[in-house]
């Protein structure tokens, strides 16, 4: 039974319980948000979850760290280091995006050491294997795109990101698309070319039923895979990207229906001034489900630093309405990211995610704002390392640079809390002794 299944059932599982109380809400909330579909809770019935999540309208923003090998940088040491410290600075879940190597090996190795959950794209094995043994990326077998899913699902993954909404009539706007980049998704890249090569509909859009069969078997939350995303800002909102939006907004009753939990992904690379319009469009074009993001990135110019400009975006976009943010690292569009790179990327996101959530008004965020000032006020060092992202970053700066009495070394003996606090000071016995004279007086 899935979660949603047991949500409608009235049913609270444990998973409802964890994170209603790490969300600070009623587990009635919970229950209800996951039986209409407007939340998920990625939880595959093989992976014993310390730490589950909640995505979705009402939660805090979450935040997703993408981990995996590529040719020529294939480490399963490295990669276990990746998602420790992924999770150590806030990640809520880790993807494992692998491209060479032992896959499932590293696949299973991910699963059984991550107290979060752990995500995937299955077709990735496919076209893997057919590199491996000689052939095109594209050369697999219509079979093989489900005996994927089948393997990520006993391998104990909680959520997968399955390129549905890549139709043939998709690929038609595609052909006529006058976008700079055409398919800057791998996966949907992948579908794409395997249904031009053998002149066939998406085996995932036309069989979408067995596809969810599997999903409903393991509890895997499925998360539809926007192929067509921009993969730059000048080509964001052309009519390919929407087409394949509403494909998937259909596929989200449809998952529904049969207990399945689902969630949208969507772009990508967007403008600014554009991200509203964007996340509330994909709110309403997929029933109100969970929205999961790639940043978005305003900018296609901060190569080296577009963590920070996924961190503008994110936090635009989580004020609007997204749920979930899939991090970007410095070498985004670069190289595969060092374990370094995962940590920035990590820490960049949770702030957007922090600050959407404060704008949002959500409690939880309000009251550890609080926390901090008060922290700050009564210069408890100890207390704001604690509530910040980077906390030994923080801890490291203050180190190097200290200063010896209360405050911190950048104002030093005119640091304004504590002028502000010596003059409240004199104030309060100045009025406390004009009191005393006035007592005196009467």
């Amino acid at each position: 039974m899935t979660q949603m299944e047991m949500a409608r059932l009235g049913i609270v599982s444990e998973e409802m319980e964890k994170v209603a109380k790490v969300e600070g809400v009623d587990v009635e909330t919970v229950r209800q948000k996951v039986a209409q579909g407007k939340a998920v809770i990625p939880k595959n019935k093989l992976h014993k979850l310390e730490k589950p999540m909640i995505v979705g309208e009402g939660f805090s923003v979450k935040v997703n760290a993408n981990i995996g090998t590529s040719v020529g940088f294939s480490s399963l040491e490295e990669e276990l280091e990746k998602a420790k410290v992924a999770v150590e600075y806030g990640a809520d879940s880790i993807m494992v995006l692998s491209t060479w190597g032992d896959l499932r090996a590293m696949r299973r190795a991910i699963v059984e050491m991550s107290p979060v959950p752990v995500g995937s794209v299955p077709i990735y094995d496919s076209a893997v294997r057919s590199y491996q043994l000689g052939k095109s990326v594209v050369d697999f077998s219509e079979r093989d795109f489900f005996d994927m899913v089948i393997a990520h699902a006993e391998d104990g993954i909680d959520f997968m990101t399955v390129h549905v909404g890549v139709t043939r009539r998709v690929l038609e706007y595609l052909r006529k698309s006058k976008r700079v980049l055409k398919i800057v998704s791998r996966g949907g890249s992948i579908i794409a070319g395997w249904m031009i090569k053998n002149n066939k509909e998406n085996p995932f859009y036309e069989h979408f039923d067995e596809l969810l069969d599997i999903a409903r078997e393991y509890d895997i939350t499925l998360s539809l895979g926007d192929g067509m995303r921009p993969g730059a800002v000048v080509d964001a909102g052309d009519p390919q990207q929407f087409e394949e939006l509403f494909v998937i907004g259909e596929l989200v009753e449809e998952a529904r229906k049969k207990g399945v939990q689902v969630m949208v992904e969507g772009p990508g690379h967007v403008p600014l001034n554009e991200i509203e319009v964007h996340v509330k469009l994909m709110k309403k074009a997929a029933r109100g489900a969970p929205i999961f993001l790639l940043g978005p990135l305003p900018t296609d110019r901060a190569m080296g630093y577009d963590h920070i400009a996924c961190a503008i975006g994110g936090a635009l976009a989580g004020y609007f309405g997204a749920d979930f943010l899939c991090y970007v690292t410095p070498s985004e569009h670069i190289s595969l990211p060092t374990v370094e790179d995962v940590r920035e990327g990590v820490i960049a996101s949770k702030i957007a995610a922090m600050v959407a959530d404060v704008a949002r008004g959500n409690e939880r965020a309000l009251e550890l704002e609080r926390e901090m000032a008060l922290a700050r006020r009564n210069f408890d060092w100890e207390k704001m390392f604690k509530l910040c992202v980077g906390k030994d970053i923080a801890r490291k700066k203050r180190e190097e640079r200290p200063y010896p009495d209360r405050g911190c070394s950048m104002c030093g003996p005119f640091c304004a809390i504590r002028i502000a606090e010596e003059f409240a000071l004199e104030t309060e016995r100045d009025l406390d002794q004009s009191h005393q004279k006035q007592s005196v007086i009467d």
